[in-house]
């Protein structure tokens, strides 16, 4: 599943193509995501403008020039591409690994010269239209916590957040209520670099290690987004680019290995927990 560097890189990648062009038209291929897709009210953004893009934890939300939003959330293998008219090479894409099969497209945007496809295979992503006054009430938002690079997510507040809580570090961190937007990569990344087991209990945290974990996760998050995201299986940009951050995991997939921290001699562990696989050295994550 995309994380955050993910999808901020799939937003500003959007960005460059789609922002201030008019859609032409609007073509429902295949209706059967995660919801459904409504073909009236996708059919209403004929003729409307797109005035920005932004991203609040792992979705999109483009935002139109008569106060309508279309909420977007890539699933497991929810991709975009781009088709310039008058060719039938694809020129872009975030999901190349394999080759897009049209049978999965869902939905497309036609601008002047080009058509925006939404093509999903295990179809878990979903895109809704929204009103933009209903934006903090919608259920996907509404119950967000902080975006991890924002002011808002301090040491004050993830101490005050998991001070009392006997569920591991790893899952609090994993909890979109209490800080959105991150998943099990960088997670795992982020308790490597702050020296802290995933295991370990929240309220077990010393304030210095609940610094560490604030600083290593706003550290690699930044480093992912410049690298443009991290290819594990499929995850490619939307100018057909291999995202780069893989070559700087320590502990991610790396089950077994030697330890990279400089003078640790223990190996990867991977543990299972919450159907989610934790990775992280033996020896120097306590």
């Amino acid at each position: 599943m995309p994380e955050l560097p993910e999808v901020e890189i799939t937003k500003i990648s959007l960005s460059k193509q789609i922002l201030h062009k008019k859609v032409k038209n609007v073509t429902i291929l295949n209706p059967n995501l995660r919801y459904k897709l409504n073909k009236q009210n996708l059919l209403s953004l004929k003729n409307k403008i797109i005035k920005k893009i932004i991203r609040r934890s792992k979705y999109l939300l483009i935002h139109f020039n008569d106060k309508n939003i279309l909420l977007v959330h890539l699933g497991m293998t929810g991709r975009f591409y781009f088709v310039k008219k008058g060719k039938n090479k694809i020129d872009t894409s975030f999901y190349t690994k394999n080759e897009i099969i049209k049978k999965h497209d869902h939905l497309k945007l036609s601008f002047k010269g080009f058509d925006l496809i939404y093509n999903d295979i295990r179809k878990f992503g979903f895109i809704k239209k929204i009103l933009s006054t209903n934006i903090e009430s919608t259920k996907h938002l509404s119950s967000l916590g902080p975006e991890p690079l924002s002011l808002n997510f301090s040491f004050k507040y993830l101490k005050n957040k998991i001070r009392n809580s006997n569920s591991s570090v790893k899952n609090l961190l994993m909890n979109q209520s209490v800080v959105s937007g991150l998943g099990n990569i960088y997670v795992n990344e982020a308790l490597f670099r702050s020296c802290v087991s995933p295991q370990k209990p929240g309220k077990f945290l010393k304030d210095i290690e609940t610094r560490k974990i604030i600083i290593a996760i706003k550290k690699v998050l930044k480093m992912a987004i410049k690298a443009g995201g991290s290819t594990i299986q499929n995850y490619h940009n939307s100018e057909g680019k291999t995202g780069s951050y893989q070559a700087n995991f320590k502990v991610y997939d790396r089950e077994g290995e030697t330890c990279k921290r400089a003078g640790c001699t223990g190996k990867i562990r991977r543990v299972i927990a919450s159907g989610r696989s934790s990775f992280f050295c033996i020896k120097c994550q306590t």
